[in-house]
């Protein structure tokens, strides 16, 4: 008798331990079930306006990028800094590059590592890893783009189809942005100390740097 209690219990113990399991906001619940393709961009987030060739110099950096770079951008490998932020190298990409929401896309990766795709999913998916934004700004350094779409770049015409997760990373601004779907967590769209490191963990193992 005593057996079949402590049966029942373990039975009980684990169907509450699945009750619990998180569930990730939409549209993030729904992609991660799907098992949608990942892509990450890395993104040139900003650009001179001055003629092709334009070299950064002192003052022309927006303040945001000014103070990221004199804060927290040596948490990013120097390949994953955006050209143009140090000081006498090119700001203004080739003229033909493609563009991930006008942003000049500088490399591509496709996730499939299914850890990290979790890990992906996790991060943008939990509300818990976002706060409310410190500032107003979006110099995207990564994109990220969950679902197929069109390739940038692509001629127009391409197939149509669901729209994809869209997402713009600012780590300059501390703050994401979701296009093609309502941001699930309201105000809270900032990026903590602790999220910024989680996504600089996730682009760095992505371009293996």
């Amino acid at each position: 008798m005593t057996r079949m209690f402590l049966s029942i219990g373990l039975i009980g113990t684990m169907v509450s331990s699945l009750g619990c399991a998180p569930t990730l906001s939409q549209p993030f619940q729904d992609m991660k079930s799907q098992s949608q393709p990942i892509t990450i961009y890395r993104l040139q987030n900003y650009e001179s306006q001055a003629s092709t060739g334009g070299v950064a110099a002192p003052g022309m950096l927006p303040p945001q990028i000014q103070q990221w770079m004199s804060a927290g951008a040596q948490l990013l490998p120097p390949g994953l800094l955006p050209p143009g932020l140090l000081p006498g190298t090119a700001l203004t990409p080739a003229p033909n590059a493609s563009r991930f929401h006008n942003f000049p896309i500088l490399g591509t990766v496709v996730v499939t590592d299914s850890r990290q795709r979790d890990d992906i999913m996790n991060l943008f998916g939990s509300e818990s890893n976002f706060v409310q934004p410190r500032q107003a700004c979006m110099f995207a350094e990564f994109g990220f783009q969950i679902g197929q779409g069109p390739a940038p770049g692509s001629p127009a015409g391409a197939p149509a189809g669901a729209p994809p997760a869209d997402i713009l990373v600012s780590l300059s601004c501390d703050q994401v942005q979701l296009i093609n779907y309502n941001w699930p967590h309201g105000t809270r769209n900032g990026l903590g100390p602790d999220t910024s490191k989680k996504i600089i963990a996730i682009v760095q193992r992505a371009f293996g740097s």
